[in-house]
């Protein structure tokens, strides 16, 4: 479990990330690129990365006010980024990382700067596999520790927010830590702080492939690492299947 922390570190679990480092994901392909009205689930995804310091969300495209504004920075320094639904002229319909999960909203294209992004993650919790996808082609396909039945990993439609690495490679959350725009849905607060769904590493990889954690999805060690060469942000991540019981 990730929480966003009110003095703008980002603290895992039972561990303040005491001067985190927010690091650079790959990067995305150049150049503007235009939406589809709707994408197909198998199409690059377009992400869009904020270009201004704050970005208006809309409940509708034409609105005459926004229903919120986010920051860019973050609370925690990273990019702000979306993953774009769908366009209806100069308005992009985008996934939020905001409560709750699956929320969408409307934002002007100019605030923004588009990219296609051919990679896909896909979380079965039935078997406790995290598989990554180029194009339709699979690229890595590992073991995953994932919720409890008391704090399961909720199923959904997210995308990868930011990638942290922490002060301790050999900690309980590994070298790498990915933020995913999902929350705990039994989980309202972790820490102080909002209960962010993520996927990280671990020291205790004798538990992966259980049901152990708060709710987020943990990896070996190499995996993750391997995870952090190729994911950029903006990646959409669809965890399927039924949660613990």
């Amino acid at each position: 479990m990730l929480r966003r922390a009110r003095a703008g570190a980002l603290a895992i679990t039972l561990t303040s990330f005491v001067g985190v480092g927010v690091i650079a994901a790959p990067a995305l392909a150049k150049g503007k690129h235009e939406p589809e009205q709707q994408q197909s689930t198998h199409e690059p995804s377009v992400v869009a990365r904020a270009v201004t310091g704050q970005v208006p969300v809309y409940d509708a495209p034409g609105a005459g006010s926004p229903s919120r504004v986010l920051a860019n920075p973050t609370v925690t320094d990273g990019e702000l980024v979306f993953l774009v639904d769908r366009s209806d002229g100069d308005w992009l319909q985008v996934l939020l990382p905001v409560k709750p999960n699956g929320s969408t909203g409307w934002i002007h294209a100019s605030d923004v700067a588009l990219a296609s992004n051919p990679y896909r993650i896909v979380v079965n919790l039935d078997k406790h596999k995290l598989a990554l996808f180029n194009g339709e082609q699979r690229v890595l396909k590992r073991s995953v520790g994932i919720g409890t039945e008391q704090t399961p990993t909720p199923k959904g439609r997210y995308y990868v927010t930011q990638l942290f690495q922490p002060p301790n490679p050999g900690g309980p959350y590994g070298p790498y830590a990915y933020a995913l725009s999902g929350f705990s849905e039994v989980l309202e607060k972790f820490q102080g702080g909002d209960a962010i769904i993520g996927i990280h590493g671990t020291n205790r990889p004798d538990l992966v492939g259980r049901d152990v954690s708060h709710g987020c999805i943990r990896l070996k060690n190499p995996a993750v690492t391997k995870l952090a060469s190729m994911v950029p942000l903006g990646t959409p991540v669809e965890i399927e299947g039924k949660p613990p019981r």
